[in-house]
Protein backbone atom coordinates (compact mmCIF):
# COMPACT_ATOMS: atom_id res chain seq x y z
CA UNK A 1 0.00 0.00 0.00
CA UNK A 2 1.31 3.45 -0.86
CA UNK A 3 2.05 5.87 2.01
CA UNK A 4 -1.13 7.68 2.84
CA UNK A 5 -3.21 8.94 5.70
CA UNK A 6 -1.44 6.91 8.40
CA UNK A 7 1.75 8.82 7.67
CA UNK A 8 -0.17 12.07 7.33
CA UNK A 9 -1.66 11.58 10.80
CA UNK A 10 1.82 11.05 12.22
CA UNK A 11 2.96 14.23 10.50
CA UNK A 12 1.68 17.75 10.68
CA UNK A 13 -1.76 19.08 11.46
CA UNK A 14 -1.63 20.69 8.03
CA UNK A 15 -1.55 17.26 6.38
CA UNK A 16 -4.53 16.14 8.43
CA UNK A 17 -6.44 19.25 7.39
CA UNK A 18 -5.82 18.47 3.71
CA UNK A 19 -8.05 15.39 4.07
CA UNK A 20 -10.71 17.44 5.82
CA UNK A 21 -10.60 20.19 3.19
CA UNK A 22 -10.68 17.73 0.30
CA UNK A 23 -13.80 16.14 1.75
CA UNK A 24 -15.44 19.50 2.38
CA UNK A 25 -14.81 20.74 -1.17
CA UNK A 26 -16.06 17.45 -2.65
CA UNK A 27 -19.23 17.66 -0.55
CA UNK A 28 -19.83 21.28 -1.49
CA UNK A 29 -19.28 20.48 -5.16
CA UNK A 30 -21.74 17.60 -4.89
CA UNK A 31 -24.34 19.89 -3.33
CA UNK A 32 -23.66 22.49 -6.01
CA UNK A 33 -24.11 19.89 -8.75
CA UNK A 34 -27.28 18.41 -7.24
CA UNK A 35 -28.97 21.79 -7.50
CA UNK A 36 -28.33 21.83 -11.25
CA UNK A 37 -29.80 18.39 -11.92
CA UNK A 38 -33.20 18.67 -13.55
CA UNK A 39 -34.97 17.62 -16.72
CA UNK A 40 -33.70 19.46 -19.78
CA UNK A 41 -30.18 20.05 -18.42
CA UNK A 42 -27.01 19.02 -20.26
CA UNK A 43 -24.91 16.45 -18.42
CA UNK A 44 -21.69 17.86 -19.86
CA UNK A 45 -22.58 21.38 -18.78
CA UNK A 46 -23.31 20.25 -15.22
CA UNK A 47 -20.01 18.35 -15.04
CA UNK A 48 -18.06 21.33 -16.38
CA UNK A 49 -19.66 23.55 -13.75
CA UNK A 50 -18.91 21.07 -10.95
CA UNK A 51 -15.26 20.76 -11.93
CA UNK A 52 -14.94 24.53 -12.17
CA UNK A 53 -16.46 24.82 -8.69
CA UNK A 54 -13.79 22.47 -7.32
CA UNK A 55 -11.01 24.52 -8.92
CA UNK A 56 -12.43 27.76 -7.55
CA UNK A 57 -12.54 26.37 -4.01
CA UNK A 58 -8.94 25.39 -3.41
CA UNK A 59 -8.82 21.89 -4.86
CA UNK A 60 -8.48 19.98 -8.12
CA UNK A 61 -10.78 17.20 -9.37
CA UNK A 62 -9.58 13.88 -7.93
CA UNK A 63 -11.19 12.27 -10.97
CA UNK A 64 -13.47 13.55 -13.72
CA UNK A 65 -16.89 14.38 -12.29
CA UNK A 66 -19.43 11.87 -13.58
CA UNK A 67 -23.17 11.72 -14.07
CA UNK A 68 -24.40 8.20 -14.74
CA UNK A 69 -28.06 7.84 -15.67
CA UNK A 70 -30.54 4.99 -15.15
CA UNK A 71 -28.87 1.62 -15.88
CA UNK A 72 -25.42 3.19 -16.13
CA UNK A 73 -23.83 2.78 -12.71
CA UNK A 74 -20.56 4.67 -13.18
CA UNK A 75 -17.97 6.25 -15.48
CA UNK A 76 -20.31 8.22 -17.75
CA UNK A 77 -18.40 11.37 -18.61
CA UNK A 78 -19.53 12.59 -22.04
CA UNK A 79 -17.87 14.81 -24.60
CA UNK A 80 -19.86 17.33 -26.62
CA UNK A 81 -20.39 14.70 -29.33
CA UNK A 82 -22.27 12.37 -26.98
CA UNK A 83 -23.76 14.76 -24.44
CA UNK A 84 -26.98 13.64 -22.79
CA UNK A 85 -29.95 15.83 -21.89
CA UNK A 86 -31.58 14.78 -18.63
CA UNK A 87 -35.21 13.70 -18.88
CA UNK A 88 -38.18 13.32 -16.55
CA UNK A 89 -38.08 9.83 -15.07
CA UNK A 90 -34.29 9.55 -15.06
CA UNK A 91 -32.38 8.21 -12.07
CA UNK A 92 -29.29 10.43 -11.99
CA UNK A 93 -26.11 9.59 -10.08
CA UNK A 94 -23.55 12.37 -9.53
CA UNK A 95 -20.08 11.21 -8.39
CA UNK A 96 -17.57 13.89 -7.36
CA UNK A 97 -14.00 13.86 -6.07
CA UNK A 98 -11.74 16.67 -4.88
CA UNK A 99 -8.00 16.54 -4.19
CA UNK A 100 -5.92 18.81 -1.92
CA UNK A 101 -2.17 18.13 -1.86
CA UNK A 102 -2.89 14.47 -2.63
CA UNK A 103 -5.64 14.04 -0.03
CA UNK A 104 -8.96 13.01 -1.58
CA UNK A 105 -12.65 13.44 -0.82
CA UNK A 106 -15.04 11.21 -2.78
CA UNK A 107 -18.83 11.36 -2.56
CA UNK A 108 -21.94 10.59 -4.59
CA UNK A 109 -25.68 11.19 -4.55
CA UNK A 110 -28.66 10.02 -6.60
CA UNK A 111 -31.47 12.27 -7.80
CA UNK A 112 -34.83 10.83 -8.86
CA UNK A 113 -36.42 12.85 -11.67
CA UNK A 114 -39.51 10.63 -11.74
CA UNK A 115 -41.36 12.57 -9.06
CA UNK A 116 -40.79 9.91 -6.42
CA UNK A 117 -41.48 6.74 -8.44
CA UNK A 118 -38.03 5.39 -7.62
CA UNK A 119 -37.82 6.70 -4.06
CA UNK A 120 -37.54 3.17 -2.60
CA UNK A 121 -34.54 2.38 -4.80
CA UNK A 122 -32.75 5.50 -3.64
CA UNK A 123 -33.64 4.82 -0.02
CA UNK A 124 -32.09 1.35 -0.27
CA UNK A 125 -28.60 2.56 -1.14
CA UNK A 126 -28.89 5.54 1.22
CA UNK A 127 -29.87 3.29 4.13
CA UNK A 128 -27.06 0.87 3.28
CA UNK A 129 -24.56 3.72 3.43
CA UNK A 130 -25.94 4.87 6.79
CA UNK A 131 -25.72 1.36 8.25
CA UNK A 132 -22.18 0.87 6.93
CA UNK A 133 -20.94 4.18 8.31
CA UNK A 134 -22.34 3.36 11.74
CA UNK A 135 -20.02 0.34 11.92
CA UNK A 136 -16.76 2.06 10.95
CA UNK A 137 -14.06 1.77 13.60
CA UNK A 138 -10.50 0.45 13.82
CA UNK A 139 -10.38 -3.34 13.92
CA UNK A 140 -13.77 -4.16 12.44
CA UNK A 141 -13.82 -6.89 9.83
CA UNK A 142 -14.60 -5.37 6.43
CA UNK A 143 -16.97 -8.22 5.68
CA UNK A 144 -19.16 -7.05 8.59
CA UNK A 145 -19.60 -3.72 6.78
CA UNK A 146 -20.36 -5.60 3.55
CA UNK A 147 -22.94 -7.74 5.34
CA UNK A 148 -24.67 -4.60 6.61
CA UNK A 149 -24.76 -3.09 3.12
CA UNK A 150 -26.20 -6.24 1.59
CA UNK A 151 -28.77 -6.69 4.35
CA UNK A 152 -30.00 -3.10 4.08
CA UNK A 153 -30.39 -3.19 0.31
CA UNK A 154 -32.12 -6.58 0.31
CA UNK A 155 -34.53 -5.37 2.99
CA UNK A 156 -35.96 -3.01 0.36
CA UNK A 157 -36.31 -5.82 -2.18
CA UNK A 158 -33.27 -4.86 -4.27
CA UNK A 159 -29.85 -6.33 -4.97
CA UNK A 160 -26.47 -4.76 -4.21
CA UNK A 161 -24.18 -4.43 -7.20
CA UNK A 162 -21.66 -7.09 -6.25
CA UNK A 163 -18.86 -6.24 -8.65
CA UNK A 164 -18.68 -2.60 -7.56
CA UNK A 165 -17.24 -1.68 -4.19
CA UNK A 166 -16.04 1.02 -1.88
CA UNK A 167 -12.33 1.51 -1.53
CA UNK A 168 -9.40 2.63 0.55
CA UNK A 169 -7.64 5.83 -0.53
CA UNK A 170 -4.09 7.15 -0.22
CA UNK A 171 -2.34 10.27 -1.42
CA UNK A 172 -3.06 10.78 -5.13
CA UNK A 173 -4.49 7.25 -5.24
CA UNK A 174 -8.26 6.82 -5.32
CA UNK A 175 -8.49 3.03 -5.30
CA UNK A 176 -6.12 1.07 -3.07
CA UNK A 177 -6.48 -2.17 -1.15
CA UNK A 178 -8.42 -3.31 0.69
CA UNK A 179 -11.71 -2.68 -1.06
CA UNK A 180 -15.05 -2.32 0.77
CA UNK A 181 -17.35 -4.73 -1.11
CA UNK A 182 -21.10 -4.31 -1.25
CA UNK A 183 -21.55 -8.03 -0.59
CA UNK A 184 -19.60 -10.06 1.98
CA UNK A 185 -16.59 -12.13 1.00
CA UNK A 186 -14.60 -14.46 3.22
CA UNK A 187 -11.79 -12.01 3.86
CA UNK A 188 -9.63 -11.49 6.98
CA UNK A 189 -9.12 -7.78 6.30
CA UNK A 190 -9.97 -5.32 9.06
CA UNK A 191 -10.12 -1.53 9.03
CA UNK A 192 -7.04 0.11 10.45
CA UNK A 193 -6.62 3.26 12.52
CA UNK A 194 -6.02 6.21 10.21
CA UNK A 195 -7.19 4.64 6.96
CA UNK A 196 -9.31 6.78 4.65
CA UNK A 197 -12.10 4.82 2.99
CA UNK A 198 -14.97 5.55 0.63
CA UNK A 199 -18.14 3.53 1.16
CA UNK A 200 -20.49 3.51 -1.84
CA UNK A 201 -23.44 1.12 -1.93
CA UNK A 202 -25.14 0.59 -5.30
CA UNK A 203 -28.68 -0.83 -5.37
CA UNK A 204 -30.63 -2.24 -8.31
CA UNK A 205 -33.77 -4.28 -9.07
CA UNK A 206 -31.61 -6.17 -11.59
CA UNK A 207 -29.08 -8.98 -11.23
CA UNK A 208 -26.56 -6.81 -9.39
CA UNK A 209 -23.74 -7.11 -11.92
CA UNK A 210 -22.28 -4.36 -14.09
CA UNK A 211 -20.29 -4.74 -17.29
CA UNK A 212 -18.23 -2.39 -19.41
CA UNK A 213 -20.21 -1.00 -22.30
CA UNK A 214 -19.58 1.87 -24.67
CA UNK A 215 -16.79 4.29 -25.45
CA UNK A 216 -14.31 5.05 -22.66
CA UNK A 217 -14.04 8.72 -21.72
CA UNK A 218 -12.14 8.30 -18.44
CA UNK A 219 -8.47 7.35 -18.41
CA UNK A 220 -5.52 7.04 -16.07
CA UNK A 221 -1.77 6.93 -16.60
CA UNK A 222 -0.40 3.49 -15.77
CA UNK A 223 3.12 3.61 -17.24
CA UNK A 224 5.78 6.30 -17.41
CA UNK A 225 6.97 5.05 -20.80
CA UNK A 226 7.50 7.51 -23.63
CA UNK A 227 5.84 7.38 -27.03
CA UNK A 228 6.94 8.59 -30.42
CA UNK A 229 3.48 9.53 -31.64
CA UNK A 230 3.09 13.34 -31.67
CA UNK A 231 -0.55 13.50 -30.55
CA UNK A 232 0.06 10.97 -27.80
CA UNK A 233 3.01 13.02 -26.62
CA UNK A 234 0.82 16.12 -26.51
CA UNK A 235 -1.59 14.30 -24.22
CA UNK A 236 1.21 13.17 -21.93
CA UNK A 237 2.37 16.77 -21.63
CA UNK A 238 -1.14 17.86 -20.67
CA UNK A 239 -1.43 15.30 -17.88
CA UNK A 240 2.18 15.38 -16.64
CA UNK A 241 1.23 17.31 -13.48
CA UNK A 242 -1.80 15.17 -12.63
CA UNK A 243 0.17 12.90 -10.26
CA UNK A 244 -1.49 9.87 -11.78
CA UNK A 245 -5.06 10.98 -11.10
CA UNK A 246 -7.69 10.00 -13.71
CA UNK A 247 -8.49 12.42 -16.52
CA UNK A 248 -11.26 12.78 -19.10
CA UNK A 249 -11.36 12.76 -22.87
CA UNK A 250 -13.36 15.99 -22.61
CA UNK A 251 -10.49 17.74 -20.84
CA UNK A 252 -7.99 16.79 -23.55
CA UNK A 253 -10.36 17.72 -26.36
CA UNK A 254 -10.60 21.25 -24.97
CA UNK A 255 -6.86 21.65 -25.53
CA UNK A 256 -6.07 19.80 -28.77
CA UNK A 257 -9.46 19.04 -30.35
CA UNK A 258 -11.41 15.83 -30.81
CA UNK A 259 -9.53 14.23 -33.77
CA UNK A 260 -6.07 14.57 -32.19
CA UNK A 261 -7.46 13.42 -28.84
CA UNK A 262 -9.06 10.30 -30.30
CA UNK A 263 -5.92 9.24 -32.13
CA UNK A 264 -3.58 10.11 -29.28
CA UNK A 265 -5.62 8.22 -26.69
CA UNK A 266 -5.87 5.23 -28.99
CA UNK A 267 -2.09 5.11 -29.31
CA UNK A 268 -1.50 5.49 -25.58
CA UNK A 269 -3.98 2.73 -24.82
CA UNK A 270 -2.54 0.39 -27.44
CA UNK A 271 0.97 0.97 -26.09
CA UNK A 272 -0.15 0.23 -22.55
CA UNK A 273 0.62 3.72 -21.25
CA UNK A 274 -2.91 4.56 -20.09
CA UNK A 275 -5.80 2.52 -18.71
CA UNK A 276 -9.35 2.97 -20.05
CA UNK A 277 -12.52 3.07 -17.96
CA UNK A 278 -15.66 2.62 -20.10
CA UNK A 279 -19.14 3.21 -18.70
CA UNK A 280 -20.33 0.47 -16.33
CA UNK A 281 -23.85 -0.70 -17.16
CA UNK A 282 -26.11 -2.99 -15.13
CA UNK A 283 -26.19 -6.31 -16.97
CA UNK A 284 -29.99 -6.48 -17.26
CA UNK A 285 -30.28 -2.75 -18.04
CA UNK A 286 -31.99 -2.16 -14.70
CA UNK A 287 -31.88 1.11 -12.80
CA UNK A 288 -29.07 1.71 -10.31
CA UNK A 289 -28.88 4.07 -7.32
CA UNK A 290 -25.73 5.11 -5.45
CA UNK A 291 -24.75 7.08 -2.36
CA UNK A 292 -21.20 7.58 -1.11
CA UNK A 293 -19.17 9.21 1.66
CA UNK A 294 -15.50 9.39 2.58
CA UNK A 295 -14.62 8.55 6.17
CA UNK A 296 -11.44 8.57 8.24
CA UNK A 297 -11.20 5.43 10.37
CA UNK A 298 -10.75 6.56 13.97
CA UNK A 299 -12.31 5.56 17.29
CA UNK A 300 -14.63 8.47 16.56
CA UNK A 301 -14.76 8.33 12.74
CA UNK A 302 -14.71 11.54 10.72
CA UNK A 303 -16.99 11.64 7.68
CA UNK A 304 -15.13 14.24 5.65
CA UNK A 305 -17.83 14.61 2.98
CA UNK A 306 -20.67 15.25 5.41
CA UNK A 307 -21.62 18.92 5.56
CA UNK A 308 -24.45 20.78 7.29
Amino acid sequence: MKPGFQQAMAGSQEEFQDWILAGRVAAQALSFGKEKISAGKSVMEILDNVEQFILENGAIPAFPAQISVNEVAAHFCPTSAEDYTLKEGDVVKLDVGACVNGAIGDCAFTVDLSGGKHEKLLEASKKALHEALSLVKPGILIREISEAIQKAIKSYGFSPVRNLSGHTMDLYNIHTDPSIPNVPFDSPHRLMQGQVIAIEPFATPGDGVVEEKGKPNVFMLKSERNTRHPYAREILKLIKNSNGLPFSRRLIEKSIGAPKTALGLSVLSREGIIAEFPPLVEKTNSLVSQFEHTVIVLEKPVITTLID
